[in-house]
């Protein structure tokens, strides 16, 4: 009896004495994945959505989770070495030749952070719309939550807040110059604010945006949109039912769809099988023949990804096409 209670007693020294081991071998573990990086020396510290965070001054290896942050960092001078991007569509044209090297790290709405943590990043730039791996994106580097709320904010606003995380305000000067320089040439190319009768019909063309979802919805762009800004920036009109301070229409009926009537209709194309079969379809509607636009030849197609971008290159790449059409149309 005597043999077993001094073998129960070693025993039980012995499990406790495991346990504290495994415990704090544990608690070693735990710490050292849970535990978020330690600030550089040479940092500055930024406000963003979620709080403050210190960011190196000169950060080499950035991630960017938005195609608007990505694009307006390449405008900035600053090439991401990790970018989330659109899966299962192709590149953005506008985006091509300028994103070489800059791995992807997932889709939009859900970052891999596995790939993210293997590029050793210094940086990573998320938004509003991933709060919720807020946590684990700072653990792995110094993380900056921009706004991005649905619908997104004013592209320039945008532009203008990444430049500020950056400490970039200056080269963000030089492009908003830049792109009221390109701004001016289009208006006098137009005539517009030329009191000349002969320039008169030219700087009161009607501009119309839309386009056909392949579930078969119109929509229609208002002026808070990206490119409604841009035309406003211009200063040509739009067909009456898309003037004001709205985003989108959406779900036109085809009795309605003079709406989308104007003297030039841009029309954007997302390409795919699906969205062709949608545009071939309404282009066989006699609604759609009877449209001013149409019967004058005034419809033109363009490229979706930049139309309905969020950043500076985007609306760079309208200008070209507004340049195109409406200058010397086809």
């Amino acid at each position: 009896m005597r043999i077993s209670l001094r073998w129960f007693s070693y025993l039980l020294f012995l499990g406790v004495l495991t346990f504290t081991f495994v415990s704090g071998c544990s608690t070693n573990m735990n710490r050292s994945v849970t535990t978020p990086k330690q600030p550089v020396e040479d940092c500055r510290v930024v406000q963003h959505a979620m709080g403050k965070t210190c960011i190196p001054r000169n950060p080499q290896r950035v991630v960017t989770l938005w195609i608007g942050t990505l694009a307006n960092s390449l405008a900035l001078g600053i090439k991401p070495v990790g970018s989330v991007y659109i899966l299962g569509q192709p590149l953005q044209q506008y985006l091509r030749g300028k994103v070489d090297g800059v791995e992807p790290v997932g889709s939009l709405t859900e970052p891999n952070l596995e790939k993210i943590l293997l590029l050793k990043p210094d940086l990573i730039l998320s938004n509003t719309r991933l709060q919720n791996i807020y946590k684990q994106l700072s653990y792995i580097a110094p993380t900056v939550v921009l706004n991005l709320p649905t619908p997104p904010a004013p592209w320039k606003q945008n532009l203008e807040d990444l430049a500020k995380t950056m400490d970039k305000e200056q080269v963000n000067q030089q492009l908003i110059d830049q792109y009221w320089q390109k701004i001016e040439k289009l208006k006098q190319a137009l005539g517009v604010g030329v009191a000349s009768p002969k320039e008169n019909r030219r700087r009161q063309i009607q501009v119309s945006i839309a386009t056909v979802s392949p579930n078969y919805e119109i929509w229609a762009y208002g002026e808070k949109h990206p490119v409604g800004s841009v035309i406003n920036d211009i200063g040509l009109p739009r067909p009456p039912a898309q003037r004001g301070n709205f985003y989108f229409i959406d779900n036109i009926s085809e009795e309605h769809l003079s709406d989308i009537d104007g003297d030039v209709l841009f029309f954007l194309s997302w390409g795919g099988k699906d969205a062709n079969e949608v545009l071939k379809k309404l282009q066989q509607k006699p609604l759609w023949r009877q449209l001013q636009v149409v019967q004058q030849n005034r419809v033109y197609f363009v490229d979706a990804a930049h139309w309905h971008g969020q950043d500076i290159l985007a609306m760079n790449a309208v200008l070209d096409d507004l340049f195109k059409y409406l200058v010397n149309p086809p």
